[in-house]
């Protein structure tokens, strides 16, 4: 089958689950072309090495990948957050037809919301289904990071979702909340195909401490709390540099010491927090290569994920949820709902309320004074659900019969509608 994977974000941005998906279903057989943006998440920045134009082709690992223009930015400013989103659907909507090739089925990821009217343009040009995958839902992710306020503008979204949802073939969602919430807004059950994310096991993997790495990072003879990713609205994370304060000097907590690993929009602000209050047991590593991540992971005592306190994100699973499964580590799960029952699940970690520095401070405290074999244990647990739960090939596999059945079906009508004879098509 010949697919379109169109999506905003792209290696070498970190979006490895995206290229996870091309990549594998390229070897099962598919002949994948990605419709992409130039390279400038999450700091905003086009990356060193790429210069906007109408169209950038480049072969990634095998792959084709196709890149036009965009407003670059992931700024906190809406207005500007929102020219970079319609400046791409734009660019897709216009200039992708001319530069894509021949498709069976358009795959497209959502966020952002905006990337329905390409894929809507795109499939009736070339006359292709197209499924839409949903890694976050949208209005709601607008309001509970704050990115938007304004309810009437939160209503337009809201409406376009809705129409976005209608004309897509099939709509492929990470979480059995994410499928209530949308059979709850009038989208068809058999529409809906709940699918979770994967974790590539052999590039997230248990791998022994760089004694050297440690040192010249200042992670040596701490106890690691790391949280990895992007340090955004959406994961609160105010409330783990406020935990921090809380145990800063008390007793026996003195080696205990919170890591960020990555950057995002929140980054400065966390940082003059972190100043603010005087901490010398928070650290800022920056974003780091993904192939990188695992002799990262290697150097944490506790992965940490925490969200903001919404309703929404107790039915999102963030995918770095998988990596740290694979990655051997306990974990500290600071939401509530379908990622504490994931952890809780594989009896891989704890969990706690979100944005509470107390109850974090108490569960950091409790994990600490664990022993050694306990938090061993916990880590390989995880170890064992992200192989036989959550392995990337199963999960694309499940993807790709998606599709094919999908595409069988297209196929049946067509061919159907091309065997009515003018004359009963008349009556």
């Amino acid at each position: 089958m010949r697919i379109l994977l169109l999506s905003q974000w792209y290696p070498p941005e970190p979006q490895k689950v995206v290229s996870d998906l091309a990549e594998t279903l390229r070897d099962c057989g598919h002949e994948v072309t990605v419709l992409t943006g130039f390279p400038n998440y999450p700091s905003g920045k086009i990356y060193p090495g790429y210069r906007l134009r109408l169209c950038h082709r480049e072969t990634m690992n095998g792959l084709q990948i196709i890149r036009v223009p965009l407003f670059p930015d992931h700024s906190r400013n809406p207005i500007k957050r929102a020219f970079n989103y319609i400046s791409f659907a734009l660019a897709c909507a216009f200039l992708g037809p001319w530069f894509v090739p021949k498709v069976d089925l358009i795959y497209v990821i959502h966020p952002p919301v905006t990337v329905g009217l390409p894929a809507w343009v795109l499939s009736k040009r070339l006359r292709v289904p197209f499924v839409y995958e949903i890694q976050d839902m949208w209005p709601e992710t607008l309001k509970a990071t704050g990115m938007v306020s304004n309810p009437r503008i939160l209503a337009v979204v809201g409406r376009f979702a809705k129409w976005v949802y209608r004309r897509a073939a099939a709509i492929r969602v990470i979480s059995p909340g994410f499928r209530q919430n949308l059979i709850g807004k009038g989208v068809p059950q058999e529409k809906v195909h709940v699918i979770s994310n994967w974790v590539d096991t052999d590039c997230y993997r248990p791998v022994a401490p760089d004694a050297a790495l440690a040192e010249s990072k200042g992670l040596a003879g701490k106890f690691n709390v790391m949280f990895a990713g992007t340090l955004g609205l959406a994961q609160a994370l105010e409330t783990v540099v406020d935990a921090a304060a809380l145990l800063q000097g008390s007793g026996d907590s003195q080696d205990i010491q919170f890591v960020f690993v990555g950057d995002g929009a929140a980054l400065e602000a966390l940082q003059q927090r972190t100043t603010e209050k005087g901490l010398n047991n928070v650290r800022f590593l920056g974003r780091q290569p993904s192939g990188k991540m695992a002799d990262f992971y290697a150097l944490a005592d506790v992965l940490l994920i925490h969200l903001a306190d919404d309703p929404l994100f107790r039915i999102t699973i963030p995918h770095k949820t998988f990596a740290y499964l694979a990655s051997a580590k306990p974990i500290l799960a600071a939401v509530e709902g379908d990622v504490a029952d994931v952890v809780t699940a594989a009896d891989a970690g704890v969990s706690c309320p979100p944005c509470n520095a107390e109850a974090l401070a108490d569960r950091v405290r409790e994990l600490h004074q664990l022993p050694a074999e306990t938090l061993a244990a916990m880590g390989q647990k995880g170890r064992k659900a992200a192989i036989n739960r959550y392995s990337r090939q199963a999960l694309v596999d499940e993807v790709s019969q998606m599709l094919i059945q999908l595409t069988g079906a297209e196929h049946r009508v067509e061919a159907s509608l091309e065997a009515v004879t003018p004359s009963k098509r008349a009556a």
